[in-house]
């Protein structure tokens, strides 16, 4: 099995193939390069590599989401259709992990911004760690993209809460509580508890894991998962046409992506409680 790719690394471990996302540098942001290569890495491990995947990043964190020099980059298109097409396309790419013959289990450490956390919901099974944050974009200029992905998971409210307000995060174990990861395990563990996981999932053949998934895929899918998402992509075309949006990117354009994030950053939601005072608005 030989693979060379720029964005990404691929390790075997046992029955374990990892999919490493291989971007530290950049924050592991989702590029375009890296995404045409994930869908040809998922496509090729169909019939080569272990009987179970795993996806996990390099360096601090799992991924900081879509890279906004690229995929989600701040201009106004005039072409709501290519917008739309231009989405769902990374949508599918994500729906190729759902429907993926194998088992796939997201491995979560540091940062999990975004796009990234969007990835999360379509693997099969999610360990976080301990020092894992989970996080909506900061800046409000897309809608209805990530979070109705998480409404199969955590429900309507916990989805409608982490996504209104602006850069809005969990941590790992609060992950597991909402119900959005299986696991959340000490960072220095979580390699070798996926792996571990991957060694007893193995045990079952791999003809026998394939018609699990699926029967189970199909029971989420009878209560709505693919319906959920269906829509995601038209919804956030249209949100990136609207006169408010158009007028937060030209704001961004003026004053500069860190100062805006930095006006725009609030304490989240979870614990609620959480102190306020740094809280600033535009």
């Amino acid at each position: 099995m030989s693979f060379d790719y720029n964005t990404i690394k691929i390790e075997q471990s046992g029955p374990l193939t990892w999919i490493v996302i291989n971007r530290p540098d950049k924050a592991n942001a989702l590029s375009q390069e890296f995404l045409e290569e994930f869908s040809e890495v998922l496509e090729r491990l169909k019939t080569e590599g272990g009987p179970v995947l795993a996806i996990r990043g390099e360096g601090r964190g799992f991924s900081s989401g879509y890279d906004l020099d690229q995929v989600g980059k701040l201009t106004n298109t005039p072409d709501p259709i290519a917008d739309r097409e231009r989405l769902q396309r990374n949508v599918n790419r994500y729906l190729a992990i759902w429907d993926h013959p194998k088992p796939v289990i997201a491995a979560v450490h540091g940062y999990c911004m975004a796009g990234a956390a969007q990835l999360c919901i379509f693997a099969d099974i999610t360990v976080v760690a301990d020092n894992a944050k989970i996080s909506e974009p900061t800046l409000p200029i897309g809608g209805g993209y990530i979070a109705p992905t998480w409404v199969s998971l955590v429900g309507h409210k916990r989805a409608k809460e982490f996504c209104f307000v602006p850069g809005n995060s969990i941590d790992g174990k609060t992950a597991v509580e909402w119900g959005w990861a299986n696991h959340c395990v000490p960072a220095d563990q979580l390699i070798a508890a996926v792996e571990s996981l991957a060694e007893r999932i193995a045990r079952t053949p791999p003809s026998v894991l394939r018609i699990k998934k699926l029967s189970v895929n199909r029971a989420a899918e009878a209560m709505g998962f693919k319906n959920s998402i269906a829509s995601i992509a038209e919804m956030d075309a249209l949100l990136h046409m609207s006169p408010e949006v158009i007028e937060v990117k030209g704001w961004i354009a003026e004053v500069g992506l860190k100062q805006a994030i930095a006006e725009y950053k609030v304490a989240p939601t979870t614990p609620l409680v959480a102190d306020q005072s740094n809280t600033k608005g535009k």
